[in-house]
This record gives structure tokens, C-alpha cells and sequence, in this order.
């Protein structure tokens, strides 16, 4: 199947930001209702807060929902106008790019550490996703397979989809938007130490979008980039 022309993504834009607003906006519901309720907990003895994991996961739906909405709305639909129908090509370019993403965030890690052993922060989030389980649990299993597959398709139709069309129909050159999309993915995750980690992971990723011109191929990339991280969370969990 083709891709539209960048003439019919003349929505892409309100479908990046739309997707944007809605991940910002439900952030802040979700702060300001859970506020109150845990000011004083032991992040060392949490409370078992399972059924609360899927509030966290909350705005990151919207980051993909946004461009669904707006592809079905304005566009040809999200199958047609993002490629998410994955052909064998974009699998076999996806783990290809997956696989470079791991190597090159664990080159970055490694160098940054080595230079700010000091200190770097790095808790991970995931590490409080676990916490708050309290466990191996059925909400952990489900937590760990949104990391895996659910997080590769909502960032994937904000970054690499709906952004990366937009930029595509105003003619940016191609490496441009690589940059462009992996610099957003790095920033959308809000973890400073991680931030020329995620920019390298965001490269290879968006690779895959560039070598095929689908987005399911980045989507691919994306969940097996995620592969280990999501097996960390559920195996590492005490």
C-alpha cells in the first residue's frame, strides 16, 4: 500500500499537537487527583497501588489517540494514512532498527555514566512502576505489556507518524525530520540524564521510518527497543 501524497496530510499538524494536548492535559487531571492522596507514603514501603497503573498510562494513550482521531477525521484513516498494517519489509527493517537502538543507548549509557558517575540520577521509572504494583501481579504483567507494545504504537503515531507527515508535507528534507522527531521523543520523556540516550534511540527508530516510509516499520523498532525494558520491569519487580 502507498503512502498519501504530503498533500492529504494537511492535518498532520492538528493531529500532532491535538495528540500533545491531550497527554499534557490528562497529565495534570491525574496530578492534581492523585495528589493529595499520597503525600506522606514511603516510596521504601508503598502501599500496593496496582489498579493506579493504568491512570499512569493514561496520558500516553492520548499521544496516540490525538492523531487516530484526527487521520479518521480529516485524513484516509490511520491504517491507510500512517501504514500500520506492518509488511515483512517493515518487520525485518524494524528489528534491525530496534536492535541498533539498544546498542547505541547502551553505548550513550555507558559514556555518560562513566563521565557523571557522580551525579547522575538514575532511578528509573520503571522502578517505581514496580513498587507500586507491589509485585509480580496481574497489573504488573499488564504494565509491562504496555511498555512493550502499547507505548511503540501511541508514541509512534505522535512522533513518527502524525509529526513526521506534517514535517513531510511542508517538503522538510528527510534527515531533518529525523532529527526533528527523534529530539521530541527525547524530550516527551522528561528524564534529563537520559536525554542524548533517548535522542540515539530516536534516530535508529525513526530509521526505520525513513528506509521504509512506514510507520509500523518505527513501530517495530520502537517495541524492540522496549523488549528488554518491559522484561526488566516484570522479572525485576520484588
Amino acid at each position: 500500500m502507498e503512502e498519501p501524497t504530503p498533500e492529504r496530510a494537511h492535518w498532520a499538524f492538528a493531529a500532532f499537537f491535538t495528540g500533545l494536548a491531550g497527554y499534557y492535559l490528562s497529565t495534570f487531571a491525574v496530578t492534581a487527583l492523585t495528589a493529595d492522596r499520597f503525600e506522606q507514603f514511603d516510596v521504601s514501603s508503598p502501599p500496593v497501588l496496582g489498579p493506579l497503573l493504568l491512570l499512569l498510562f493514561l496520558p500516553n494513550v492520548l499521544l496516540g489517540a490525538g492523531p487516530a482521531v484526527i487521520s479518521r477525521l480529516r485524513g484516509a484513516g490511520p491504517t491507510q494514512d500512517f501504514g500500520l498494517k506492518p509488511t515483512w519489509r517493515d518487520v525485518k527493517v524494524g528489528l534491525a532498527c530496534g536492535g541498533l537502538s539498544l546498542l547505541v543507548a547502551w553505548v550513550v549509557g555507558v559514556l555518560l555514566l562513566s563521565v557523571r558517575r557522580d551525579t547522575a540520577d538514575t532511578r528509573s521509572a520503571l522502578e517505581d512502576i514496580g513498587l507500586l504494583s507491589g509485585g509480580k501481579s496481574v497489573w504488573l504483567a499488564v504494565a509491562a505489556l504496555f511498555v512493550f507494545a502499547g507505548a511503540p504504537i501511541t508514541e509512534e503515531l505522535l512522533t513518527r507518524g502524525a509529526l513526521w507527515k506534517a514535517l513531510e508535507h511542508y517538503r522538510v528534507p528527510r534527515t531533518t525530520i529525523l532529527v526533528l522527531t527523534a529530539l521530541i521523543f527525547a524530550f516527551l520523556h522528561e528524564e534529563s540524564w537520559r536525554t542524548l540516550g533517548l535522542f540515539a534511540q530516536g534516530v535508529a527508530i525513526g530509521a526505520a521510518r525513513m528506509i521504509t516510509g512506514r510507520t509500523s516499520s518505527s513501530m517495530v523498532a520502537h517495541a524492540t527497543n522496549n523488549l528488554l525494558p518491559a522484561v526488566y520491569l516484570y522479572a525485576g519487580a520484588s
